[in-house]
C-alpha cells in the first residue's frame, strides 16, 4: 500500500507540475492524518520542506496537545517547523466574522508571510479527494456554476494541494502501514457545521444508496473540468471576436452575443471580469432586448446598454476645469494639451486634418483659456454651419453614448465662448481666413 500510495500522489504532483526537486515549500501541519501524511510523503520524496503550524486557541488543552504533537513529530523527523498563535475569537470579533473565516484569513495570511519570509516557491496543503466531494456536494446545493462544480483545484495561486488524487482512506492506510500516529480533532465529529453535516450525514447517506458516490461525484468533477478546458479555449476566441476597446472603452457587439447558442453565459464571461454580479448580468442579458440607454454599475466600472452595443468604462475622477494662461503643455486627466502660436508665414506650419489637433485665428481668441468638459447649457458655432448649436444636441447628431458625452471637453477663451469641442469640431467664429497671420495650434496627446 505505501508503494501505491507514493506513487499515485507523486505522479498527480507531476501531472499538474505542483512542485519542483529543487524548490522551497510550506507544508501546512495541523498534526492530523492529512497533514502529517503530506509532511512525511514530501519529506520522503526529497522535497525541501518546512513545516508551520497554527495554534488557534479554540480548543483549550486540544489546542496544546496539537502543538505539542507536531513539535515532537518535527523533531523526530528533522523538519524545520514554524509556529505561530492567535486569538482567533478576538479577531473574528473586530472584524465581525464567523470563527471559520477567521480561522481561515489568519492562517493563509501567515503561510504566505512565511513562504516569502522563507523565499518559498509555494504553499502545500492537505486536502484531500474527500474535502473536494464535500465542496462539490456544497457547491451543486448552493446553485454554483461550472467553476464551482469542479470542486478544489489543485492549484491556486500559491498554494497546492497534493493529495487531491487519494481519499482518507488511503491517507490512514499509509499512515498505518508504518504505524504513524496523529492527532485527531474532536470538532470534526460532531454535525455542528455545514461542512461537518455533509462529511457525518449527507455523504454517509449516499454511499448508502451507492457506495461508489464519493468517486463518481468526483470522476463528475473531472468530467465538467475537461468540458472547462475546452469551453475556456472557444468563449476566449469568441469574446476577442465580439469584444474591442476604443479610446479606454469596451465595446461589445449585442447581436453576436444573441446568436451565440448560450448568450448568458458569454455575457457573464464578459461582464464578470468587470466586477458585475450574477444579478446584475441577469438584469444586463434582459436590458439587451428592452429600449437602449440602459445603465449599470460595479464597484469599479460602468455599463451602457447603446444603440447595439454594450459599453464599459472604468470609473474615473472626474476632470476639473484646467486654466491655460499661455502656450504649454497641460495635463488634462489621462491626456494631454499642447497649445502653441505659430506664425503662418513659418515654414513649420500646415493646417490638420487630425481631429486631435485644431488650428484657430489668434488674433479672435484671448487668453486665458479653459479646457473643461462639457455642460448644460453649452451652445457653440460649428465650423461651415450657420448659428450656433447646443453641444448636446451636436453629439447627439453626431451618435455620442452617454460615455462619450461625460468624457467630451471643450476649450472656451477668456470671453466664455466654446472655441473648439475638443477632438469634434473647431468654432466657426476663430476660423482661419486669408488674413490670418498667426495661428493658435491646440492638440490632444
Amino acid at each position: 500500500m505505501s508503494n501505491s500510495f507514493v506513487n499515485k500522489v507523486s505522479s498527480f504532483i507531476n501531472k499538474y507540475s505542483l512542485l519542483q526537486n529543487d524548490g522551497k515549500y510550506v507544508v501546512a501541519l495541523s498534526g492530523g492524518a492529512d497533514s502529517v501524511a503530506l509532511t512525511l510523503l514530501l519529506k520522503s520524496l526529497g522535497y525541501n520542506i518546512h513545516a508551520a503550524h497554527c495554534n488557534f486557541h479554540l480548543r483549550g488543552e486540544e489546542s496544546d496537545r496539537d502543538e505539542k504533537f507536531v513539535v515532537s513529530f518535527t523533531s523526530q523527523h528533522n523538519i524545520p517547523l514554524h509556529i505561530t498563535h492567535f486569538d482567533t475569537k478576538e479577531y473574528a470579533s473586530l472584524h465581525h466574522v464567523s470563527i471559520e473565516t477567521a480561522a481561515r484569513d489568519l492562517r493563509y495570511g501567515y503561510f504566505e508571510d512565511l513562504r516569502r519570509d522563507l523565499g518559498a516557491e509555494a504553499i502545500a496543503v492537505a486536502h484531500h479527494a474527500d474535502d473536494n466531494v464535500e465542496t462539490i456536494l456544497m457547491n451543486l446545493v448552493r446553485g454554483a456554476g461550472i467553476n464551482g462544480l469542479q470542486g478544489i483545484r489543485p492549484v491556486k495561486g500559491k498554494i497546492v494541494r497534493p493529495l487531491l488524487c487519494v481519499y482518507r482512506e488511503e491517507i490512514e492506510a499509509y499512515l498505518s502501514s508504518f504505524r504513524q500516529e496523529y492527532v485527531i480533532d474532536s470538532t470534526n465529529l460532531i454535525a455542528d457545521s455545514t461542512r461537518n453535516r455533509y462529511r457525518l450525514e449527507v455523504i454517509p447517506l449516499l454511499e448508502k444508496i451507492n457506495p461508489n458516490a464519493s468517486i463518481n461525484v468526483n470522476k463528475a468533477a473531472s468530467h465538467l473540468s475537461e468540458v472547462n478546458k475546452i469551453t475556456e479555449y472557444f468563449i476566449k476566441e469568441k469574446i476577442e471576436e465580439i469584444a474591442t476597446i476604443k479610446d479606454n472603452v469596451v465595446v461589445v457587439d449585442i447581436e453576436m452575443i444573441k446568436s451565440f447558442p448560450s448568450s448568458s453565459f458569454l455575457l457573464y464571461r464578459v461582464c464578470s471580469p468587470y466586477g458585475f454580479n450574477s444579478t446584475q448580468i441577469a438584469e444586463i442579458a434582459d436590458a439587451l432586448y428592452g429600449q437602449t440607454g440602459k445603465y449599470f454599475t460595479s464597484e469599479s466600472y460602468e455599463l451602457l446598454i447603446d444603440r447595439g452595443e454594450i459599453l464599459i468604462i472604468q470609473k474615473g475622477l472626474p476632470i476639473k476645469p484646467i486654466s491655460i494662461p499661455e502656450c504649454g503643455l497641460y495635463h488634462v486627466g489621462d491626456r494631454k494639451l499642447r497649445v502653441e502660436i505659430i506664425e503662418v508665414s513659418n515654414s513649420a506650419f500646415k493646417l490638420s486634418r487630425k481631429s486631435s489637433k485644431v488650428c484657430l485665428d489668434s488674433s479672435k481668441i484671448t487668453f486665458p483659456l479653459t479646457i473643461r468638459p462639457i455642460k448644460e447649457g453649452d451652445r457653440f458655432h460649428p465650423y461651415g454651419m450657420n448659428g450656433t448649436k447646443l453641444v448636446s444636441d451636436y453629439l447627439t447628431d453626431r451618435k455620442k453614448s452617454l460615455f462619450d458625452k461625460r468624457r467630451q471637453l471643450v476649450v472656451e477663451d477668456m470671453a466664455g465662448r466654446i472655441i473648439w469641442l475638443v477632438n469634434e469640431r473647431p468654432s466657426d467664429e476663430c476660423k482661419i481666413t486669408h488674413n490670418t497671420s498667426k495661428v493658435i495650434v491646440m492638440e490632444i496627446i
